[in-house]
């Protein structure tokens, strides 16, 4: 009775385990048919060089949606409150370009400044990073 009981219920693992699989498998394809997007930064990294104290410089990252899915900029954030980025809310299409404004405000900094940005996505890689640098020198 013990044995009969083991190979009915690992019969029923098998068999729930199988059922999930297959909806997995549904849910991928799902996804596919919607597309996946893609963004293309033309550029990760900028140096604003030598800047004064108390200047607020700005970079604008270009973006292309190079999948064929829309994209969604889900947030965009840096760590420290002297620098803010700036972004597109609207989905953008395949094809189409998009940016994200970096905002560094130098007051109360000096010497070499480097600030990431994180830029969060609903693109299979899921975070990107943009990052500035500069030199802030005292008046």
């Amino acid at each position: 009775m013990l044995y009969k009981n083991l190979i009915i219920g690992f019969l029923l693992f098998f068999w729930v385990a199988g059922c999930s699989n297959g909806k997995n498998k549904t849910d991928a394809s799902e996804e596919s048919e919607k597309g996946i997007p893609k963004i293309e930064f033309e550029r990760h990294y900028y140096d604003f060089g030598t800047i004064k104290q108390g200047e607020k410089v700005s970079y604008t990252f270009e973006f292309k949606n190079t999948g064929n899915g829309k994209l969604i900029i889900k947030d965009a954030y840096a760590a420290c409150g002297c620098t803010v980025p700036k972004y597109k809310k609207e989905p953008i299409e395949p094809g189409e370009e998009g940016f994200v404004e970096v905002i560094f405000d130098s007051s109360g900094r000096r010497g070499n400044q480097y600030k990431s940005v994180k830029i969060m996505a609903n693109t299979p890689l899921k975070e990107k990073t943009l990052t500035i640098k500069a030199k802030v020198i005292i008046n």
